[in-house]
């Protein structure tokens, strides 16, 4: 969710730019940016994630 908010901070998007690149609604941005982290699986914060270009490694030690 932070690497998300930075993403979003750094490209100075608006929330609805950022939801239509993300292929989320403007309100899911909110949640991203305010870290409701219970309101999100990660695999939407996966797809969320390669939508912006960014590589995604999970690692289970």
């Amino acid at each position: 969710m932070t690497e998300l908010a930075q993403w979003i901070d750094e490209k100075k998007l608006k929330q609805a730019d950022a939801a239509q690149i993300l292929g989320v609604t403007r309100l899911r941005v909110s949640d991203v940016i305010n870290k409701k982290s219970v309101k999100f699986t990660i695999d939407a914060l996966v797809d969320m994630l390669a939508r912006t270009g960014k590589h995604v490694q999970l690692s289970v030690q």
